[in-house]
């Protein structure tokens, strides 16, 4: 290159001379030619075709790789270690140098070798094959991927692979937003490619909407809501039933029509603090009965504390439905349990 530019300079200098004044024609038409062919010769090297590479899908380049780029390694041991092939995007280039060397060790007679040269075999990725993967990874029935962009540059040929802890949520959970969902590509004895993609990512469920306005802070009843299938992106916050939000009340009122997200909802459990509660007192073959308000919340099951309005103390019951618990006190416990009611 830097030859083939001083001969454009020195060319380049000659037209100058052969155009000058007093110049005849005749040396102007000599040199027109003579700079054609300079700048020919510039574009050639140039954009001069740069040294091919036989690709590989292997960590090693060995014997029987060795011989297919250059006869005249055929008697090689096939599989014989000649070099660990570098990573992908860049090249192992065995110079003359080096090729007489290794033919001298197996005594191999060669003679005036031309570079040879070994990549990972690479490839472009391929957008079926990406949709493939992920719906792999979602495992939703009826889910749908499209790609809005992805990496370009090639990538070495591997199983494709797409977690699902590393795809994005779109803003609103709009399934119509791409969101990016990185990837890697496993080639080799175990290395990993990253890879990128931005997809739309669509799985079936089931929208809520609201029937009606609607106020914060109410329980929610069924009559108040609608649903239809719809496509959502897969997340927690969507595919609620109407079983699953009824009974529940919002966070801040909404309009008509608005759908009803987890985000959203405030859960109501079978007793809520500053509910006001049954309680059954069973002790032995005694049974009391009598009101308190509950100081926690909880569902069937659970513990919750208990103030009793007539002492202002506080006890402990488990509740056993909606607006309701019991205290379960052994007889031997009588003399040294406080009695609830008290």
């Amino acid at each position: 290159m830097t030859r083939a530019i001083q001969l454009w300079g020195r060319l380049a200098a000659c037209g100058r001379l052969a155009s000058g004044p007093g110049r005849p024609a005749s040396s102007i038409a000599v040199a027109r030619p003579i700079l054609f062919a300079a700048l020919l010769l510039l574009f050639l090297v140039r954009f001069a075709p740069a040294q091919s590479c036989t690709p590989l899908a292997a960590d090693q380049v060995l014997g029987k790789d060795l011989a297919a780029a250059l006869p005249a390694f055929q008697p090689l041991p096939p599989e014989i270690l000649i070099a660990p092939v570098p990573p992908p995007g860049t090249r192992r280039i065995f110079h003359a140098a080096e090729l007489l060397s290794i033919a001298r060790r197996y005594g191999i007679q060669l003679d005036n070798p031309s570079d040879v040269c070994f990549e990972w075999r690479s490839e472009p990725l391929n957008r079926d094959q990406i949709v493939q993967a992920m719906l792999q990874t979602l495992a939703i029935p009826g889910a749908r991927v499209e790609i809005a962009d992805l990496l370009l540059s090639p990538v070495p040929a591997g199983q494709l692979e797409f977690p699902r802890d590393l795809l994005g949520a779109p803003a609103g959970h709009d399934p119509q937003s791409p969101v990016l969902w990185r990837g890697s590509v496993l080639y080799g004895s175990g290395h990993r490619f990253p890879i990128w993609a931005r997809v739309r990512v669509f799985a079936p469920c089931t929208r809520i909407t609201a029937a009606e306005n609607l106020k914060a802070a109410q329980p929610l009843a069924a009559s108040q809501l609608r649903q239809s299938p719809s496509e959502c992106f897969p997340s927690e916050n969507v595919s609620l039933t109407v079983d699953q939000i009824a009974g529940n009340s919002l966070r801040h009122a909404v309009s008509a029509r608005t759908e009803i997200t987890a985000d959203l909802l405030i859960s109501h459990k079978e007793v809520n603090h500053g509910d006001m509660v049954e309680i059954q007192v069973f002790s032995g073959a005694a049974h009391l009965a009598f009101t308190g308000k509950a100081e926690s919340d909880g569902n069937s099951g659970d513990m919750i504390a208990v103030r009793n309005p007539a002492s202002n103390r506080i006890f402990r019951a488990r509740v056993t439905g909606k607006g309701k618990a019991v205290v379960m006190a052994s007889p031997a416990a009588d003399s040294s349990i406080e009695n609830p009611k008290d």
